[in-house]
């Protein structure tokens, strides 16, 4: 591994393809470059509503897959319904598993405030063992589906300063620009061009 190769842990395909756009991006930083290897290990998700507790089970589960001493991180996210004290959050993969996107947004139609924040928590191991964590938290609201449906809940997601699009309606770059994950990947990208790990 050199040394700036960094193991990204996710199964999920949509999701590696915009954390790569976010962090591989060439930046004028004395050369350095990051360069992502993906490992797509079966990491068991501890029940929690703390993101950081639950990301950092998640980092440490696998640092002990895949070694002390590999730069690894892992990324939880969360969309949580001010309505609902903040539920689904982190379980908002299961909702939409056993639900769909159309019952989740029927949840919210009793009530006024449709209001939620997506939330990316990264957890990020660096070569000598020590944990950090960045997290990026956009507003929005809940919204019946518009756009394509081929990423998580992005349909039913609108965001307080897209304009009136939902993530699934916005472009790649501009969704990145003012998303959870791309403000919490910016932090972390700042990290990495600033410190060795």
């Amino acid at each position: 591994m050199s040394n700036n190769e960094i193991v990204f842990v996710t199964g999920n395909a949509n999701k590696l393809k915009e954390v790569q756009s976010i962090l591989t991006q060439e930046v004028d930083n004395n050369n350095k470059t990051i360069h992502l290897i993906n490992e797509a290990l079966d990491l068991e998700e501890l029940q929690d509503t703390d993101l950081n507790a639950i990301a950092l089970a998640k980092g440490k589960q696998a640092v002990a897959a895949l070694g002390k001493g590999k730069p690894v991180f892992v990324e939880d996210t969360a969309l949580r319904f001010d309505e609902f004290n903040g539920l689904p959050g982190a379980y908002i993969k299961w909702f939409l598993k056993s639900m769909g996107l159309e019952k989740i947004v029927k949840m919210l139609e009793p009530f006024e405030n449709k209001n939620a924040e997506a939330v990316t928590t990264i957890c990020f191991a660096d070569s000598r063992g020590e944990y950090h964590f960045f997290q990026g938290i956009t507003r929005g609201k809940i919204v019946p589906s518009r756009g394509p449906t081929t990423f998580g809940w992005d349909s039913i997601f609108e965001p307080f300063d897209s304009h009136g699009l939902t993530y699934a309606e916005m472009s790649k770059d501009a969704k990145n620009a003012i998303s959870h994950r791309g403000k919490a990947f910016a932090q972390f990208k700042e990290y990495l061009y600033q410190n060795d790990f």
